[in-house]
């Protein structure tokens, strides 16, 4: 299932975003309509795991054709917004991809290389990033964020999958001069809207095999990124049990697995960094297209 949180003019809600991505269906409202109740958000939703995707399932299975297109909206009624408003925690890693260390002339990390961002920075889908004035190299990192469903603390590799909800989009954007000045990454990628996610969360039993997902970013049309999982260097498994020997994972943590090559402060004969008005798009197959605009902070 690709679940989505979004408004529809009067309520934020979530549900069931169709094949063909024209209908969405309200999950609550379908389970109400049928005698059944389910969670009024996504992330309590996301906290009942594994359970809550059956549970879902059978919905549709029990429910008529009727029913389903009654509790159900179209695509262009509706706002997405941010899968996840309010996760516990952002945890990023840096030089995941082979591709991305090579461009950079950089070694290939032995131990995944994190640090994490604050909740204030999440956006949603076609939600403006906001350059603050002083920020003069800003860019852009299309990675696949994995959704942890389950709570663990050293998790084997074998038991990771066990622990992962589904994967969504997320673009850690990054003010390259303050990162490089500060010469570690906290503050140059923390500032508010600089952790665009969405469009949708795609279930793991939809996307059970991530190991060569495409990934394309195009900033104002023109293509930047694209490459694919295949060049992780930790793959999804490895990502969650090596965090989890740090700290306790919980449900709806996003973790952010790194970026392949193509990065605007790499680029040649020169840096392309983002502007206001420019507009990034980034796909990942499986999952969607997740895209923002820049804006100058006012």
């Amino acid at each position: 299932m690709k679940l989505v949180h979004y408004f529809d003019g009067e309520k934020e809600s979530y549900g069931v975003l169709s094949d063909n991505e024209k209908i969405v269906t309200c999950l609550p409202t379908l389970a109400k309509s049928v005698h059944k109740r389910l969670p009024k958000s996504l992330e309590a939703f996301i906290k009942m795991g594994e359970k809550a995707v059956q549970n879902a399932e059978r919905l549709f299975k029990k429910a008529t054709k009727k029913v389903i297109e009654s509790n159900s909206v179209p695509f262009s009624k509706i706002r997405l917004l941010a899968p996840i408003a309010h996760p516990p925690k952002i945890i990023c890693l840096g030089l995941n991809y082979r591709d991305h260390a090579a461009e950079q002339n950089a070694r290939i990390p032995d131990e995944p290389i994190i640090f994490l961002k604050p909740h204030t920075t999440i956006i949603g889908p076609n939600e403006n990033i906001v350059k603050p004035k002083f920020v003069k190299e800003l860019d852009y990192e299309a990675e696949l964020a994995i959704v942890i469903g389950r709570k663990g603390k050293n998790i084997p590799v074998s038991e990771a999958r066990k622990h992962i909800f589904g994967y969504t989009i997320l673009n850690d954007v990054s003010a390259r001069d303050i990162q490089f000045k500060d010469k570690q990454w906290t503050r140059g990628k923390s500032f508010d809207t600089f952790a665009p996610t969405g469009p949708c969360i795609t279930t793991e039993n939809q996307l059970q095999d991530t190991s060569n997902l495409h990934i394309r970013t195009l900033v104002d049309g023109e293509l930047r990124q694209n490459s694919t999982t295949r060049n992780m260097v930790f793959n999804v498994y490895e990502i969650v049990h090596h965090l989890s020997k740090v700290m306790t994972l919980e449900p709806c943590d996003i973790i952010a697995t790194g970026t392949p090559a193509g990065v605007g402060f790499v680029s040649k004969p020169e840096p392309k960094f983002l502007k206001p008005g420019s507009v990034v798009k980034i796909e990942i197959e499986g999952i969607g297209v997740l895209e923002n605009r820049v804006v100058e902070e006012s």
